[in-house]
């Protein structure tokens, strides 16, 4: 994992809930360690999920390849031709990550919306720990 990719595991969908909004699906995932759980809001007219998909998630501070900070340029103003790490990722959103909170034993719980799309993260403090920051990316892509 690099410095500016600050959690990565892979999740097997568990339960897909399409029923409140026409495109958008609240996916629930278990980690394949089992010590991570999500839930997150994904747009399926973009990115399709099923029960039973494994995807590959990422949350990072920024989408340079070598890690240098965005220095608030921002995603739309990466030039043509120059490559990040979006090319390498399905469904690529950015956030604000607006609450923690204590979860049971060692485990904590983090909160982020991507533009009213959400993401509930609960998992060891270790591994959730480097997520203290304002803002980040989220990447996905089937595994």
């Amino acid at each position: 994992m690099a410095d500016s990719q600050l959690f990565e595991d892979t999740f097997a969908i568990t339960s897909l809930n399409a029923q409140k909004y026409d495109r958008v699906s609240r996916i629930s995932g278990t980690s394949s360690s089992n010590e991570s759980f999500l839930t997150l809001d994904v747009n399926t007219e973009l990115y399709p999920c099923a029960v039973g998909d494994r995807v590959h998630l990422v949350l990072a501070s920024t989408l340079s390849l070598d890690g240098t900070k965005d220095d608030g340029k921002g995603w739309r103003e990466v030039g043509r031709g120059d490559s990040s790490l979006a090319d390498m990722y399905d469904y690529v959103c950015h956030g604000k990550i607006y609450r923690f909170e204590e979860g049971e034993g060692e485990n904590i719980k983090v909160f982020i919306s991507f533009g009213g799309l959400l993401l509930y993260l609960e998992g060891p403090y270790k591994k959730l720990t480097p997520l203290r920051i304002d803002y980040v990316y989220l990447l996905i892509k089937k595994s």
